[in-house]
């Protein structure tokens, strides 16, 4: 009898088990995925490098006369305008020699004076004459030469710029032509950049130039000033490149920017770039996931060429343009699977890579 009981049991807990087995709903699981469109590649190419903002000329700045320096009216860092006094040196020696030829000066042309009116009366030759004139026009010389040294004891501002360093200190002694100080010439601003062997050869298909450079909003126009057919010892070529129209204050020498020199393109196949995450291989066949219209993924066999210069993958064939194709997490996903499209990445999908 307690056979058959226990055989009773068995059965109804069989079928309580099935019931519930039988009526709970299982939702299957929907991945989620993000989705992009493949870009189709146009007739130009962009490459990206570095440069350095520089002042055009670095001018080592020096009296044109020697001297006991007197006073120093700029300082390191300081921005000066064009003709504005920089320094100057003692001139009283100089202020005495102009005076003491201004003196002679004075006096010999007063008897020059006479000289001419005896020689129209034909009192003196004139031969006499002749040297009087020119005793005065050599002094004459003389006097404009003390004079321009006087000058020069005054230094001014070829043009605006920063001083960069001063060498000399009030009291010291300064000869000729020796650099008192460095002006940093911002009147012309460059960018110079080091670009490969690659580049250099394709320096023929150069269409145009942009910087970009942090704090500064937009891309800055640049135009090519110089590229010398050397290399150096890292087998770099230095190209040099003026801004198109007068650079932004905030644009300083030594700023580091970024450089993009875009290239017209003849010799690419014609394709299409796709982010890289969205390739992955079957096999040994370079493939995507294409959105079919009842949200299932069918995969996409592609041919790719080499990757363009914002590290995205180029496909040479396989797709048209129209496709929709997932961007990321592509190695999870299976052939014919439905998936839910994510139109925009949320907190807990940080970087899109669902």
């Amino acid at each position: 009898m307690a056979k058959k009981t226990d055989k009773w049991w068995i059965a109804l807990a069989a079928i309580v088990l099935s019931g519930c087995s039988g009526g709970q709903s299982q939702t299957p699981f929907v991945r989620s995925v993000c989705l992009t469109r493949p870009v189709a590649l146009g007739g130009e190419t962009t490459r990206t490098y570095s440069g350095v903002v520089r002042a055009a000329h670095e001018v080592n700045l020096g009296f044109k006369t020697a001297g006991q320096i007197a006073r120093i009216h700029v300082a390191a860092g300081d921005y000066v305008r064009r003709g504005q006094l920089l320094a100057e040196l003692d001139d009283a020696d100089y202020r005495l020699a102009v005076e003491a030829l201004q003196i002679q000066y004075d006096q010999l042309r007063d008897e020059v004076e006479r000289t001419r009116q005896l020689f129209e009366q034909r009192s003196v030759s004139a031969n006499d004459f002749e040297k009087a004139s020119a005793g005065l026009r050599q002094l004459g010389i003389q006097l404009q030469a003390n004079r321009n040294k006087l000058d020069y004891t005054k230094l001014y501002a070829p043009t605006d710029g920063y001083v960069q360093q001063v060498n000399f200190s009030p009291a010291e002694m300064v000869d000729a032509g020796t650099a008192f100080t460095t002006l940093l010439d911002v009147s012309r601003m460059e960018v110079e950049v080091d670009i490969p062997a690659g580049e250099y050869l394709r320096r023929d298909r150069f269409t145009h130039f942009t910087c970009r450079a942090a704090g500064i909003e937009g891309e800055i126009p640049l135009r090519l000033s110089g590229l010398p057919p050397k290399a150096d010892g890292n087998q770099l070529y230095h190209l040099t490149l003026d801004f198109a129209a007068q650079p932004d204050r905030q644009l300083t020498a030594g700023m580091n920017v970024e450089v993009r020199i875009t290239e017209s393109d003849t010799t690419r196949r014609r394709g299409f770039s796709v982010p890289l995450g969205a390739v992955f291989l079957a096999g040994e066949t370079p493939s995507v996931w294409v959105l079919g219209a009842d949200s299932t993924l069918q995969r996409r066999a592609v041919v790719l060429d080499n990757t363009d210069t914002e590290g995205r993958a180029v496909v040479r064939e396989g797709l048209d343009g129209g496709e929709l194709i997932v961007r990321a997490g592509v190695s999870a996903l299976k052939e014919g699977e439905k998936v839910r499209v994510v139109e925009a990445p949320s907190q807990t999908n940080v970087g899109g890579v669902l």
